[in-house]
């Protein structure tokens, strides 16, 4: 019974040290993968994905549209920039989602946010359509 209980120990003790590994590892190694959420209600979200303890987003980022703006009439924004202030996470009812998807980490965006997580415009002439967080049309260019 004593050899049964230190076998039992053991494999327990081995279990805790490799989740511990695991949670180590992903906290300091893992490279962050953003994806993008579209939801029923045509909202669309970028950001990290969470699924446990629930669904959601952060590191949040979101589509606007400004319709009046002929120039620039779409623009990535950080979710906490918005005037009434969030905070940087977003749980998802995942019965809204319509697909979501993981970026490319050579994507325009993804390198946007690498370089400027939190997409505050630069006094430096923009290259990309998207340097400033802004993204714009290519119809009719």
């Amino acid at each position: 019974m004593r050899n049964i209980n230190k076998i039992l120990l053991a494999v327990v003790i081995v279990l805790i040290v490799a989740l511990a590994a695991v949670v180590a590892w992903q906290f300091w190694f893992k490279t962050p993968t953003y994806y993008a959420v579209y939801l029923k209600t045509g909202d669309l979200y970028f950001g990290e994905l969470t699924t446990f303890p629930y669904f959601g987003l952060t590191h949040v980022y979101m589509v606007q549209v400004n319709a009046q703006d002929k120039t620039n009439p779409v623009s990535v924004q950080k979710f906490t920039n918005i005037f009434w202030g969030p905070t940087d996470s977003l749980r998802i009812n995942r019965d809204e989602v319509v697909w979501y998807t993981p970026l490319s980490s050579q994507s325009q965006l993804a390198q946007l946010i690498a370089k400027n997580p939190d997409l505050a415009p630069s006094t430096a002439p923009q290259q990309s359509p998207v340097g400033t967080g802004t993204a714009t049309s290519t119809t009719g260019q």
